[in-house]
Formats: structure tokens, C-alpha cells, sequence
């Protein structure tokens, strides 16, 4: 039986920014005991319904968010569509399906919401990744994306693959470089490449699990400046709340919001992370 996550930090205050209407959430879960989980993964998450996630997304200045099927859930996402649904906020989706989906339930999706399939390699029970081009192929066809959770190496190995694919792509977690590395890292290096095609976005999310300088992420800075130094238009910001498998201190939601500040100091171009660019990958009004 794996152990139980701790509970997010229950202390969201509002940001130290001016938020700007239309703000996006762009990755968060949704856990709850009405749902199982699946077998062999690797961590038990604690509840995070609708009704928090909503108290939460009010605090930030929120208006707008997009849900993700987290690996505890294999296959099954009824929690993330059902659940929320409940927020009350314009809702979008990325899913985990089987490859033999049909395209009947692929638009049944797309009429909740849905518009990508995430590919979660950096921990077990992720879709098979010999299966990229296949699913890349319809997620053309319905105009989603594909999202991947990917280790530092496993981008570099995926990198070709991924530059062909005919949809749009995104990396979650700024692609997980190692801090004391620098940006001239392979794996950095590759997800630059990647973002600069135009055919790739990048999340700037999770810096709580990946800075060695806690708790205000210093060491992160330089990656999350030359990601919107290179595309502005292609960077989009989540809070991974609730913070599910990590074992330190946990994260103030508001801090990580407030990163914001540092990482991206022009309100035009913070607005564009916030609220443009989530429009135009999730297809927001």
C-alpha cells in the first residue's frame, strides 16, 4: 500500500500582482474517494475536491482553468471531468485514454472540454510511448494536443520524435532540468529547440519539486527567463496544486502564483502567460 500524500497548504492569499481578468490555471488534479484508484502507483493522494479547488482558484484571482488526469488514475478520468465540472469556471481537459478509443467517446470529450492526451513517462502506469505517433495522429485530427511529464533524459532521447509529431505538444514542469546544471544542460537545451519551432509550449509549473534553493526558487529563475526570453507566446503558467508527492515543507500555492512576478516582470507579457496564451492553446473564449 503506498503512503498517503500530505494536504496542500491550506494558507492562499491573493497575489502580490495586479492578476488580469481571464487568469488560467493550466494544471491542477482534482482527488476524491468516490473515484479508485488505480493499481501500483506510486503515491496515494489526499482529497482535493471541486469546492477547494474553487476556494483556492477565488484567493488567486482565477477565472479560468484546466484540469489533468494525474497517473493514480490510469485510464479512468472520470474524476477530473466530473469533479470539475463542479468548479463553476470555464473548464478545460487533458485526458489519459486507451489507445483503442473510440472517436464517438473522443468527441463525447471534446464536447466537456478535453483537448489533449498527457503522456505522464516520468512515472509508471504512462501510456505506452511507442504509441506517440499513433496517438499524435489523432489528436491532429481533432485539433488537441499531446501533453508529456518527461526526466531531463528522457526529452533528449524524444526530442526528434517529438519535433515531427503532426499536433501540438507540451512539456510540463519546464521539462524537469537540474538547477545546478545551468540552461546549457541537454535537456534544457532540447526543450528550447522544441519551443522555438512554434509547435511546442512549455508549463511553468512544479518549481517547488525541482529548486535546490527553497523556498523562493531562486535557482529557477534563469530557466523560466529564457523560456519566455525565446517564445513568449508559447509559455503558460499552473500551480500543480495540490502539490500531490512531495515530501518537503509544502508550497504556498500563493508563492508559486507569485513567481510570476519575478519570472515574467512585464504586466503585458504576464498577462499573455496568464490569459492569451491559455486561450489559444485551450481554445478559451
Amino acid at each position: 500500500m503506498t503512503e498517503l500524500c500530505q494536504g496542500p497548504n491550506p494558507d492562499v492569499r491573493s497575489p502580490r500582482f495586479a492578476v488580469p481578468a481571464g487568469a488560467t490555471d493550466t494544471h491542477f488534479h482534482l482527488f476524491g474517494p468516490d473515484y479508485p484508484y488505480a493499481e501500483g502507483r506510486e503515491y496515494t493522494p489526499p482529497d482535493a475536491r471541486a469546492q477547494e479547488a474553487r476556494r483556492v482558484f477565488d484567493r488567486l484571482g482565477i477565472q479560468r482553468f484546466v484540469v489533468i488526469q494525474p497517473s493514480v488514475y490510469g485510464t479512468d478520468n472520470r474524476c477530473q471531468l466530473e469533479q470539475g465540472a463542479e468548479i463553476g469556471l470555464p473548464m478545460r481537459a487533458i485526458v489519459v485514454v486507451p489507445r483503442d478509443t473510440s472517436d464517438g467517446e473522443l468527441e463525447r470529450m471534446d464536447a466537456l472540454g478535453v483537448r489533449g492526451v498527457r503522456f505522464t513517462l516520468a512515472h509508471a502506469g504512462a501510456l505506452d510511448p511507442s504509441d506517440i505517433e499513433l496517438y499524435a495522429a489523432r489528436m491532429s485530427e481533432l485539433g488537441w494536443h499531446l501533453q508529456f511529464m518527461v526526466r531531463a533524459p528522457q526529452i533528449v532521447e524524444l526530442e526528434a520524435r517529438l519535433a515531427r509529431l503532426p499536433c501540438p505538444i507540451v512539456i510540463d514542469h519546464m521539462t524537469m532540468p537540474k538547477p545546478a546544471e545551468g540552461v546549457q544542460q541537454p535537456a534544457f537545451q532540447a526543450l528550447l529547440r522544441l519551443l522555438r519551432t512554434g509547435h511546442c509550449w512549455v508549463k511553468l509549473t512544479g518549481a517547488y519539486r525541482l529548486s535546490e534553493a527553497q523556498p523562493h526558487y531562486a535557482d529557477l529563475a534563469p530557466f523560466a527567463r529564457a523560456l519566455v526570453a525565446a517564445r513568449p507566446d508559447r509559455v503558460v503558467w499552473g500551480s500543480d496544486w495540490p502539490h500531490v508527492a512531495f515530501k518537503g515543507k509544502m508550497p504556498s500555492t500563493t508563492d508559486l502564483m507569485d513567481l510570476l512576478a519575478d519570472w515574467v516582470p512585464d504586466a503585458a507579457v504576464r498577462k499573455r502567460v496568464l490569459v492569451d496564451n491559455p486561450a489559444a492553446l485551450y481554445g478559451f473564449d
